[in-house]
């Protein structure tokens, strides 16, 4: 797959992608991240690590949209650390008073 990442164009595969994170050790995971087989790295690293740039020249949401396009399963930190929803101050008053739960 073409993409462009950082002004420049790259052709990427998902086995290429494979081959390129093979015995890379991954970094803490403080942000957006990627699924690489079975390891979970940085979006940066990953990018850095495909592309051979520096990490500053391109940004997360590239890196994001070319792997996700590629089939990798991309997280970002809202959605790892979003609790289940819980009933609002109004449903739970209603629920009390014994009427319906509005939605």
């Amino acid at each position: 797959m073409r993409c462009v990442i950082a002004r420049f164009p790259f052709d990427l595969t998902k086995e290429g992608v494979l081959d390129a994170m093979k015995g890379v050790k991954p970094e803490p995971v403080t942000g957006d991240s990627v699924i690489v087989g079975r390891r979970q790295y940085p979006i940066k690293q990953v990018g850095a690590v495909v592309t051979r740039q520096d990490r500053r020249d391109f940004s997360a949401g590239e890196v994001t949209r070319a792997m996700t396009l590629l089939g990798f399963t991309c997280r970002t930190p809202a959605e790892e650390n979003a609790a289940p929803r819980g009933h609002t101050p109004l449903e739970t008053a209603s629920a009390l008073l014994g009427t319906p739960v509005p939605r």
